[in-house]
């Protein structure tokens, strides 16, 4: 892997921009099995912004993956499986219902480091959103990309998550998950292609969002305190599949919570803090 030439993309930049539609929020809402207002107007539902202006790469121009080719505005990392890390949501405003928000991302750091699993190469991205104008969410992303799984590695055993003292079951459906796809327009098969994961990426069951996890827990923060928190942190640490009931669990933390998504009775998959 030539770094010197990854590093290059550091400083790369784009800006994308849609409207926030009220049949977009009417989609989200129903996704998630939420209620909420959609006139013109009205404050859009967290994390909203994920379903925004994603990347439209032609269908030609996919990888087998289904993943837009490598290179691009994102570094030609020549690792097969990319995937969320974990990032940071800092909320300075309330995107509303007709808005156009705008998106200017920037490449802040490309790094390679050797994990136990092998080579990993992880990338950070900045994006600076604003809403008709207004500053509204700083977001920190971090992007891992890494080589195929060792043998025997999901076969380890990890220790069991806690409950939370705020704790909600969820059903990872394989229609949930295909929705939440749609409405961020990924075509990673990984989320809705069953035979596809099993058979090429070697994985149980078709594997849930990064994204969809850290919208699920940020809403779960809003619900518990009453209003959206300023600070959103978030990492992930192990995958969950669609074959097996998932919780959401939050504790409280001082003036904020400590949140994380586990199976049932599994280990940890994503962590993350919120605060007020």
């Amino acid at each position: 892997m030539d770094i010197q030439y990854l590093r290059k993309w550091i400083g790369r930049n784009e800006t994308q921009s849609e409207c926030v539609t009220p049949s977009l929020v009417q989609r989200f809402n129903a996704t998630f099995d939420r209620e909420g207002e959609t006139g013109a107007g009205s404050a859009a539902p967290l994390l909203v912004h994920l379903c925004l202006a994603p990347p439209a790469a032609p269908t030609s121009q996919l990888g087998p993956d289904g993943h837009p080719a490598r290179g691009g505005f994102l570094p030609p990392v020549p690792l097969p499986r990319r995937m969320w890390a974990g990032g940071a949501f800092t909320f300075h405003d309330v995107i509303r219902v007709g808005e156009t928000v705008t998106r200017n991302s920037t490449i802040q750091d490309v790094v390679v480091k050797e994990g136990r699993s092998g080579t990993l190469c992880f990338v950070t991205v900045l994006h600076e959103i604003d809403s008709d104008g207004r500053a509204v969410l700083t977001e920190r992303q971090d992007i891992v990309y890494r080589g195929p799984d060792a043998p025997g590695a999901a076969d380890k055993v990890l220790p069991s998550a806690p409950h939370g003292a705020h704790r909600v079951q969820v059903n990872p459906s394989a229609t949930l998950l295909f929705r939440y796809s749609a409405l961020t327009f990924n075509g990673h098969r990984i989320h809705y292609d069953a035979p596809y994961v099993r058979n090429e990426e070697g994985y149980p069951g078709l594997i849930v969002h990064g994204p969809m996890q850290a919208t699920m827990l940020a809403q779960f923060a809003e619900t518990i305190m009453g209003a959206p928190p300023v600070q959103f942190d978030f990492r992930s640490l192990s995958p969950l599949f669609d074959d097996a009931d998932f919780t959401l669990n939050a504790t409280e933390d001082g003036a904020g919570l400590r949140l994380w998504t586990a199976y049932v009775d599994g280990p940890v998959a994503m962590e993350a803090t919120a605060t007020w």
